[in-house]
């Protein structure tokens, strides 16, 4: 018997890797998952050697920042890979999720693959918040104190925990030194978790786009689908290099190559790319507290899928009705986007607030809706087929 098989630690590696068994449809879309994996790499060695020249002390932080940029030998490029690959992890894990809901991956016997899909996707816009709020240019301190009020918002004991979170009566030296603390352990939280849905996909396998059982015609996962892991990962590489060498801050925010100031606020407070949709739904709702619900709840509400969904048929590939809706749901995700970087005032109010509710209906309204019509439309033609 060869060692990857014998071995008791080469054989988990060979039952994921080399001997798993894939279902021969699976396409592309199915790749962003090794991509996942390649960006957390990137994020937690490049998250390494940049703590080595970090001080997160509140009055160096920013300099530690410029210095590693500028005195470290090639510590501008281990910044840039950092911070682009943060930008390339939620490009590549919006993606996933779209996958998931397209092609249903969602549905039983996967939930528990999606549980913890959804905690992780939690997970890391915390980690990445925390990340950016350690640089502390003018929009990591303002975006820092923004987001922290929101916890003021807890009936009871909101203002107290702000200022516990906090260590003081804004964001100061022990709120920097937290925030730093916490975004160099939590990804090895998040490790552990992508090991806890492989460990959930490896139960059933992957899903397939065809919403039928993949158990007729599988291939290995080496060498078939690791060569084609490798032709999206070289792809990758190509898009990240040019982002990294040729357009370092294209993705990032110009104020903060702004020494952070907290006596001056800037003309519009707004977190990174990847934290917009979310951040237009909590400022399209006026109440304070309900405004932090609805942005919780527009995450955790992908957990009701599984549960809302009632269709017969995985995912949407032969579902006219229900890919309609899907492409409503992510124009829709994109237009909360665009406004959550706009100023607040007519017509953006009015409009965050209708892609708002039917941000929430497509899960509560049109999901349901749909899968009972289509699954109405299948019987019926199942019974006109058999007579």
């Amino acid at each position: 018997m060869p060692l990857r098989k014998s071995n008791t630690y080469l054989s988990l590696v060979n039952s994921y890797l080399i001997d798993s068994p894939q279902p021969s449809s699976i396409n592309y879309w199915w790749n962003l998952g090794s991509l996942l994996g390649l960006c957390l790499v990137i994020q937690i060695a490049s998250g390494v050697f940049l703590a080595m020249h970090y001080a997160s002390d509140i009055s160096l932080a920013f300099d530690a920042v410029e210095h590693i940029m500028r005195d470290v030998n090639a510590g501008w490029l281990i910044r840039y890979i950092h911070a682009n690959g943060a930008s390339f992890f939620f490009i590549c894990m919006y993606l996933h999720i779209g996958k998931g809901l397209y092609y249903g991956s969602y549905k039983q016997p996967r939930v528990m693959l999606w549980v913890v899909g959804v905690v992780i996707f939690i997970l890391t816009m915390a980690i990445a918040f925390l990340g950016y709020c350690t640089v502390y240019g003018q929009m990591s301190h303002w975006g820092a104190t923004v987001i922290t009020n929101l916890l003021s918002a807890i009936p009871f004991i909101g203002d107290d925990v702000v200022p516990f979170l906090w260590g003081g009566f804004s964001v100061s030296n022990p709120t920097i030194q937290r925030f730093f603390a916490l975004h160099f352990l939590l990804p090895f939280v998040l490790a552990a978790l992508v090991c806890m849905h492989l460990m959930a996909l490896h139960v059933n396998g992957s899903s397939n786009p065809l919403g039928i059982t993949g158990n007729l015609d599988r291939l290995p996962m080496h060498p078939y689908f690791i060569f084609k892991d490798l032709v999206t990962v070289f792809v990758f590489l190509l898009c990240f290099s040019l982002f990294v060498f040729y357009s370092p801050n294209t993705l990032g925010h110009p104020d903060n190559y702004i020494p952070a100031n907290p006596m001056v606020t800037p003309p519009s407070i707004v977190p990174e790319w990847y934290l917009l949709p979310f951040y237009a739904i909590l400022r399209s709702i006026p109440d304070k507290l309900g405004g932090v619900l609805a942005m919780f709840g527009a995450i955790l509400i992908l957990l009701s899928l599984p549960y809302t969904d009632r269709a017969v048929i995985r995912g949407n590939s032969f579902k006219p009705l229900s890919k309609g809706a899907f492409f409503l749901f992510l124009f829709n995700f994109v237009l909360l986007g665009n406004l959550g970087q706009l100023h607040v005032e007519v017509p953006y109010i009015e409009l965050g607030q209708i892609a708002t509710l039917y941000y929430f209906a497509h899960f509560v309204v049109v999901v349901p809706v749909i899968s009972w019509l289509e699954n109405v439309t299948y019987y019926l033609g199942t019974i006109g087929s058999d007579q």
